[in-house]
């Protein structure tokens, strides 16, 4: 098993500051494929799905035969009307490995297409109508926006002088916040405004995830190296304060209401809660969870906290309102899974889960932490995204 550092990556001098990021898993994957083209799929009873001129990977359906009859091509007709709804939600998966993004009908589990993107696609976010989702290319300088039902690329943003985004948020007034770590900064791109960028210093090493809170006045990034939570003030555009978190805070996500902050520490296996009001930023409560939590997410209702823990290849489920541990859930009960990103169905009945090692997506059943099914996809995949 090679170690798992999720690429956060450590800023280089000023005159490199542009060169792609290589570390840890980012620098196996990138090792694995030649060149920046999608590579094989590692999955032995998975299709290929070759690149069009577009960039884009498409099933091939065979013609049906002009000898079926009209009464089997009628029925046919029939099961596939009622057994599909009317408009199936789709996953969208980042594949670091291959630069590429997975488009996954949740109807079937079935892949319907592939699309190129930047170097080390990571996190994804969902536009306010979930037409469009934008993939950050943490290997280079840049946001990549797709249009989901044409699974096509459809304009790349520059972020320059800005390097590294990572986190990203797309939040209902059309800006897109992403952190840019190895630019030590927060980067706001205003769709509405011929995507037009500003940035804020955050002045802390590895800023690499953020969460904002649902008014979109206020951002707060996890500063992985610095063992801090920086506090963004997105209207003023300026930094408020740096929270001591301690360890090496990677996980962050609000509660529902926005009142309590959750932080996790890779190097601790526990996640901290943190009162977004409070004049000092003393922990509510610490809860300890499996080895390297390293992503959290909290329920569309709001009652639970999930953490996913890489090195258990499990999940931690907590009560949000007593702040206490439930239960562990197994996943794949192994760090050689790579378990990452973590995302709710909207409806909180069920969690994905990306194992980035096994080129897969677990789907769970929730709160009772059954795995449903395994959803294929590309190499490495990481960030995840739903699109109704």
């Amino acid at each position: 098993m090679r170690p798992h550092q999720d690429c956060a990556i450590t800023p280089p001098p000023p005159h490199t500051q542009r060169r792609a990021p290589i570390d840890s898993h980012c620098a196996d994957a990138a090792r694995e494929r030649p060149g920046n083209r999608p590579g094989p799929d590692a999955s032995t009873n998975r299709r290929k799905y070759p690149l069009s001129r577009a960039g884009l990977r498409d099933d091939r359906v065979a013609p049906l035969s002009k000898d079926m009859p009209m009464k089997l091509l009628a029925l046919a007709a029939l099961l596939v009307t009622t057994a599909m709804p009317a408009a199936a939600e789709t996953l969208l998966v980042g594949n670091k490995g291959e630069d590429s993004l997975s488009f996954v009908d949740l109807a079937t589990g079935k892949e319907l297409g592939r699309a190129a993107t930047g170097r080390m696609p990571h996190e994804i976010a969902l536009s306010p109508d979930g037409r469009q989702a934008a993939v950050v290319a943490y290997g280079a300088a840049s946001i990549d926006i797709f249009d989901v039902a044409a699974r096509t690329r459809v304009r790349t943003i520059d972020l320059a002088p800005n390097a590294g985004p990572h986190g990203l948020v797309w939040l209902a007034d059309g800006r897109l916040i992403a952190t840019t770590e190895r630019s030590r900064s927060l980067t706001i791109v205003d769709t509405r405004n011929g995507d037009a960028v500003r940035t804020i210093p955050t002045a802390q090493e590895a800023t690499h995830m953020v969460a904002v809170s649902a008014d979109g006045q206020r951002a707060y990034t996890a500063n992985m190296r610095s063992g801090s939570v920086s506090v963004i003030d997105l209207k003023a555009g300026r930094k408020l304060r740096d929270i001591p978190v301690g360890g090496e805070p990677e996980a962050i996500a609000l509660s529902r209401d926005g009142k309590i902050l959750w932080v996790g520490d890779n190097k601790g296996a526990r996640v901290q809660a943190f009162s977004t009001s409070a004049a000092v930023h003393d922990p509510l409560a610490t809860v300890a969870t499996g080895g390297r939590p390293i992503r959290v997410a909290v329920s569309p209702d709001g009652k639970w906290v999930v953490t996913s823990d890489l090195e258990a290849g499990s999940l931690t489920l907590i009560d949000a309102r007593t702040r206490k541990k439930v239960r562990s859930v197994p996943v794949s009960g192994t760090a050689d899974a790579q378990q990452v990103t973590i995302l709710f169905s909207a409806d909180g009945t069920r969690l994905y889960v990306a194992e980035t090692g096994r080129d897969q997506v677990a789907e769970i059943a929730f709160p009772s932490g059954k795995v449903l099914r395994r959803l294929a996809a590309g190499k490495a995949g990481d960030g995840l995204g739903i699109a109704p």
